[in-house]
């Protein structure tokens, strides 16, 4: 089975030039609350997407899934709605999973699954310790589907490169217990194949040796913000998720590969960490 496909936009027109590429989700990231303070002066993605984006790209896309990311869970401030009303326009809006992120407890999370009440597609957002420290009892609660937030996740943990996470065990002993209680799960970005710092390819194939079901395609994939021509855009998209599947069918065939992709992972996040002192 193929890896579901996300990407980030708010863009009408690249959501159906994703989804005609074969790009699964369309993403829309309404996330701001504390994000700033915690990332600020990194080189990461802060949309600010909005309900109304929202409701453009369900009008624009077909086929593909609507996700939308949520706040973290919050009352009603003199700035910001609630999250039981912000999770209700964003699924009147035509939000078809919601993404809860960056929380700490499982009351939290069994907040965030009460007020979508099956309305939309749940899913948890793992990117802090506390969170990976009380999986267990999240994993307890009535979710479809889990995500592991390497960036956040990383970050938490004082990390320098995010996929130091795949490297020291903490993503593999997750994806145990996700496989065990049966929940799908997905974590992470890859660029285009032949692209990233490490290699998209070696990423790859730790989602299939993991069970994962689900990936972010990165800002790297194709950086909308930095092409203007819909050609070169559209070419970017067709190519790179073609490249993918093809890429995926060799992995499954060849299983054997695995056994030898961890310790190449390991291998380039060290050479990346020695590039980095």
């Amino acid at each position: 089975m193929s890896l579901k496909l996300m990407y980030i936009t708010n863009r009408p027109e690249i959501a159906q030039i994703a989804e005609s590429a074969g790009v699964d989700r369309i993403f829309v990231d309404m996330e701001y609350i504390g994000k700033s303070a915690r990332q600020g002066g990194m080189d990461t993605v802060q949309s600010r997407h909005t309900i109304d984006d929202v409701k453009r790209i369900a009008d624009a896309v077909d086929t593909a899934e609507v996700l939308a990311r949520v706040n973290p869970i919050h009352d009603k401030t003199d700035t910001d709605i609630s999250s039981e009303e912000e999770i209700d326009k964003t699924i009147a809006a035509g939000a078809q999973c919601i993404m809860l992120p960056y929380f700490k407890t499982a009351q939290e999370v069994r907040r965030f699954v009460g007020i979508v009440g099956k309305r939309a597609k749940t899913i948890a957002l793992v990117e802090t310790p506390e969170a990976v420290n009380a999986i267990d009892e999240i994993l307890e609660l009535d979710m479809d589907e889990i995500f592991i937030g390497l960036n956040d996740l990383s970050i938490g943990y004082g990390l320098k490169f995010m996929f130091q996470l795949l490297s020291n065990g903490v993503v593999e002993d997750l994806c145990f217990k996700f496989r065990k209680k049966g929940i799908p799960f997905g974590f992470g970005g890859i660029a285009s194949l032949g692209a990233g710092m490490l290699p998209a390819e070696r990423i790859i194939a730790e989602h299939y040796r993991l069970g994962s079901s689900s990936v972010i395609l990165s800002r790297s994939f194709c950086n909308v913000n930095t092409i203007s021509h819909m050609g070169v855009i559209s070419s970017a998209f067709v190519n790179g998720v073609r490249e993918i599947r093809e890429y995926e069918k060799a992995v499954q065939i060849h299983s054997d590969f695995f056994n030898g992709n961890i310790e190449a992972v390991k291998s380039g996040v060290t050479n990346i960490l020695e590039t980095m002192t």
